[in-house]
């Protein structure tokens, strides 16, 4: 009897048509021909035209044949389901239901991000930061991936990122201490308890005084399939609600030489200015700055002395011909000479 479809799939007289929408994203599941998912088409543009006075973009509203293409929304992949040989209780258990799975694009633009010539490489940008900081920042940024994509079937493709993220994770590691991977990965290997068992991960402890320790953890995180999952489209934040300034002005520490006296705050109008050309070599301010893509930076008086030293000069020789004072910031010159060979006066 399993021959015997359990569902007809072709009663030409049937039709259903359903609705879901966010923000200014919307979706229509119908059941019918073509032509009537045409005329559909046709009746919302003209309302979105003549009443809303908004236009149906035309390239991004598509017919999609749900069994044998997919429909793209919010970033899954739509389709119908359909295996004869797919049963539970003895019966067909899959066909007609709605599978959302995860764009291979999507996992393929993801790795992009941590990889160079199709290979993993290491965040430059973050070797300044601590290895806290590094495996905390990779971690929340697989997070966020894995949550979203939670009720998706073919969660389980996600293990090409995540093999990607944490070889990129441990070269980053490996050069911010000047290291090799495997000496890192021997480091801070561990193992993590979840629901679903122990799994492999990457731990990072920092000590504190009569205080447990931090603790930042990359891993731990199962590719579980979760069919009823409510996605929560506005997270509580991790970190307080105060600014990620205000955080490192509290901890008054310089970021360049981590002298803790009489810190302030070093701030440039625009990041453009960190990159622009130039003979001289770069110094460690503009290159830190550029690398975190920060216009911010805590520094103590001496160093802040030190930046604005060549951004006063222009300042100081006005202030210093004025006074008739000599100007120890700006180097001395050749006297120009008249056609006479005298000193103009």
């Amino acid at each position: 009897m399993q021959s015997v479809p359990s569902q007809v799939l072709s009663d030409l007289d049937f039709r259903r048509l359903r609705y879901v929408r966010y923000a200014d994203d919307f979706l229509l599941s119908f059941i019918g021909p073509r032509s009537e998912a045409e005329e559909i088409k046709r009746l919302i543009r003209e309302f979105l035209r003549d009443t809303l006075k908004l236009e149906l973009s035309q390239a991004k509203t598509l017919i999609t044949h749900a069994r044998t293409e997919a429909a793209n929304f919010l970033g899954y992949e739509v389709k119908i389901f359909h295996d004869d040989h797919k049963h539970t209780k003895d019966r067909r258990s899959i066909n007609g239901l709605i599978g959302l799975r995860v764009p291979k694009r999507v996992i393929k633009e993801k790795c992009a991000s941590y990889m160079k010539n199709d290979k993993p490489r290491h965040k430059a940008e973050r070797r300044n930061d601590s290895a806290y900081s590094i495996v905390s920042q990779y971690q929340a940024e697989y997070r966020g991936v894995v949550n979203y994509y939670q009720m998706a079937y073919n969660l389980s493709q996600l293990n090409r990122l995540k093999w990607v993220m944490e070889t990129s994770l441990l070269k980053t590691l490996a050069a911010k201490f000047r290291s090799s991977v495997s000496k890192v990965f021997r480091r801070y290997k561990t193992q993590v308890g979840t629901k679903y068992g122990k799994m492999r991960a990457i731990q990072v402890k920092v000590g504190r005084e009569s205080k447990p320790p931090l603790v930042a953890t990359w891993g731990g995180i199962a590719l579980r399939w979760k069919k009823g999952a409510i996605l929560d489209d506005n997270p509580k934040q991790v970190r307080s609600g105060r600014s990620e300034l205000l955080q490192r002005m509290l901890a008054d520490i310089c970021e360049l030489c981590g002298s803790e006296e009489g810190c302030e705050v070093h701030h440039i109008r625009h990041m453009k200015d960190l990159k622009r050309p130039g003979r001289r070599p770069k110094p460690e301010w503009v290159k830190r700055m550029a690398a975190r893509r920060r216009k911010t930076m805590v520094v103590c008086k001496a160093c802040h002395r030190q930046i604005h030293a060549g951004g006063r000069r222009k300042t100081e020789a006005k202030r210093n011909v004025e006074t008739g004072e000599p100007d120890e910031l700006k180097g001395s010159r050749p006297v120009r000479r008249g056609a006479d060979g005298e000193v103009p006066i």
